[in-house]
């Protein structure tokens, strides 16, 4: 093994102190799988020493080209060959641990790529380079590369790609009544003239019209969008719609993800493209809810897919009189951490709530708060938290209304969360708070800080550390039922 580094470590080190380059670029970016292309072979001689370019080989020992041309000083010498992309394993460029689906914290890969940090080259080209009568093989993957008016020569993986690919932008989809729903699927060529038909596979007991589409796209990279009308089932019901784009006589199934950001490489990544449907029953009171945006989370975008209308607020113009139009506000995650103003506020949210309303504070961190007084009666957090997702949960007041209306809630609607049960929990409260759910991790105390409520003047506080800026995008039905609760608390 360390043989093996080694010489490759020796043979970079004569390419460097040489002053020789070799390379194999491609004309274009990527290719679909069993395709010629054109590589373009580069090499030049910057030192003073004898080199001569012998042969050059594919990754199956295949001579491409044999004519033994010495490199003469600082000359560039260019050929072009034209090779097949063949069938490979893993077929495309996409990583190879993400190709099959994985466990919890455990991703599904090949025994024999295991390990290995990134997806194996589609091709490499062996140069035979003979110093004196020493020659050396020098291998080199296949790369693309272009010149860019800002950054000059950018380089990029070369990668294999399928001819046509499809998204549907929403990953998430919850139904919180019988209405049908417009969902969008995008496809995208991955080759010039392509043309098939565009379908939606759905759970039992759901409806997709129209049953296909067809699509002809003329360039590499055009995109169409279809929209299909999805109708749920009158029960709970949860599951996966799955494009299925045919063309060319093969069936393809994957989105294409671009990841392009300045700090790490270029890459493509394929995943399947699918979209979860989540039918819920659920009840819901009021409708106009204010958000004040924290960290950063998804709950406003959840809320509005079950019927609520949502209104971000800004910190800065807080006043009594914006906030009299909403049913209930929700402060998004780390707020008290993140938004200074919120020191400033709190005696108007907390005015808020003792003339009516309800308000839902999220997860903050213990430590850096903008102020201590996050609540209107005392209220302390800590560091405590439910780590397993699968955790028991008790119901501490099974009569209190967030366990009962709009929705009965009872421990079904804790399965099938997601990462954890929450976190930074309080540990310490005033008497007028009611500890409604204890939840503890195995060989852990239990905790009964995870949803907290008291009631202040004519309206309710709430402070949860429960982790509904994961269960809600990730389409949990239980979060969303206990979350309505929250929502409807005095109505």
């Amino acid at each position: 093994h360390w043989r093996k580094i080694k010489l490759e470590q020796l043979k970079q080190l004569i390419l460097d102190c040489g002053g020789i380059f070799i390379e194999a670029a491609s004309e274009s970016n990527s290719i679909n799988p069993n395709e010629n292309f054109k590589v373009n072979i580069e090499a030049i001689n910057r030192g003073k020493s004898t080199v001569v370019l012998k042969s050059i080989k594919n990754s199956e020992g295949k001579i491409l080209w044999d004519k033994t041309e010495a490199l003469p000083f600082n000359d560039d010498k260019k050929n072009e060959i034209t090779l097949n992309s063949g069938k490979h394993n893993p077929a495309y460029s996409s990583p190879y641990w993400l190709n099959e689906k994985g466990t919890v914290g455990m991703y599904v890969a090949p025994d024999d790529l295991i390990g290995l940090p990134e997806t194996p080259p589609l091709e490499q080209l062996t140069f035979e380079l003979q110093f004196g009568n020493t020659t050396i093989p020098f291998t080199k993957s296949i790369i693309y590369k272009f010149n860019d008016p800002v950054k000059g020569e950018v380089y990029r993986p070369f990668e294999v790609l399928p001819e046509v690919t499809a998204s549907i932008p929403e990953k998430v989809l919850i139904f919180a009544n019988d209405e049908a729903k417009n969902v969008s699927i995008i496809v995208r060529a991955g080759k010039d003239g392509v043309s098939g038909n565009v379908s939606l596979q759905h759970p039992d007991g759901w409806k997709v019209e129209p049953a296909q589409q067809v699509f002809q796209l003329e360039r590499n990279g055009e995109t169409e969008t279809f929209n299909f009308t999805v109708t749920p089932p009158k029960g709970q019901s949860k599951g996966y719609l799955k494009t299925l784009v045919t063309a060319e006589g093969k069936v393809f199934d994957k989105e294409l993800v671009v990841i392009d950001y300045e700090h790490i490489p270029y890459q493509s990544v394929l995943l399947p493209s699918e979209a979860k449907v989540v039918k819920i029953n659920i009840q819901k009171k009021g409708q106009n809810i204010g958000y004040i945006n924290g960290a950063g989370d998804a709950i406003p975008e959840s809320l509005k897919q079950i019927g609520y209308s949502v209104t971000t607020i800004d910190p800065t113009a807080i006043s009594e009189e914006k906030l009299k139009n909403f049913d209930a506000i929700v402060v998004g995650i780390r707020a008290y951490n993140t938004v200074p103003e919120l020191a400033f506020v709190q005696p108007i949210l907390n005015k808020y709530v003792e003339n009516g309303g309800t308000l839902i504070v999220q997860y903050n961190t213990s430590h850096r708060l903008v102020t201590e007084d996050i609540a209107p009666y005392l209220l302390k957090l800590s560091r405590d938290r439910v780590t397993d997702e699968f955790s028991e949960v008790k119901m501490l007041a099974p009569e209190n209304p967030l366990l009962n209306t709009p929705n009965k809630i009872n421990e079904k609607d804790f399965e099938g969360w997601v990462q954890e049960r929450g976190l930074y929990f309080p540990n310490e409260w005033a008497k007028e708070f009611t500890p409604i759910l204890g939840m503890k991790d195995k060989g852990e105390a239990q905790t009964k800080g995870a949803l907290l409520m008291a009631k202040y003047g004519k309206g309710y506080y709430i402070y949860t550390g429960l982790s509904f800026f994961r269960e809600l995008p990730a389409g949990v039905p239980g979060a969303y039922r206990l979350f309505a609760n929250m929502l409807s608390i005095g109505k």
